[in-house]
């Protein structure tokens, strides 16, 4: 079983395979409230995980009815527009901020690794869209 992505209209459930025999992973990747990851209950809601496995009866119904194995909450952060923020401290030039990546950071790890180091040392333009200037309170998420 490959990993997958399910997108409806902006609503997008994913899952992994069996890996390290935990189970088959479902995931609806949904905004949550704002959270303080030192003191969040990573329990999820009745009505959460009823909805994630009425999504994995209906679209993989050979696994309807297989048991729970354990279910959490990927807590994760991301910038207000979904995009990176690397860019310089406004007030310390050598302070680097570096964030907004949770949901795609591992993926990408060794890639904002090295453009970081370069940002750093002079070696890169900066991006853009990785400026502090691009992000807000407002949330305008456009990249998955």
């Amino acid at each position: 079983m490959p990993g997958w992505a399910d997108f409806n209209g902006g609503d997008i459930f994913y899952g992994f395979p069996d890996l390290e025999t935990r189970g088959v992973k479902f995931a609806h990747d949904q905004h949550g409230v704002a959270v303080d990851p030192d003191t969040q209950d990573r329990l999820p809601t009745s009505s959460a995980l009823a909805e994630v496995v009425a999504f994995r009866d209906h679209r993989f119904p050979a696994l309807k009815g297989a048991q729970l194995v354990g279910a959490e909450v990927c807590q994760y952060e991301n910038s207000s527009n979904g995009d990176f923020l690397i860019d310089f401290h406004p007030r310390f030039e050598n302070v680097l901020l570096v964030g907004g990546g949770s949901g795609h950071g591992f993926k990408h790890g060794p890639e904002v690794g090295r453009y970081s180091a370069g940002r750093l040392l002079g070696l890169v333009k900066a991006e853009p869209r990785f400026s502090l200037a691009t992000k807000s309170e407002a949330h305008h998420r456009e990249v998955h």
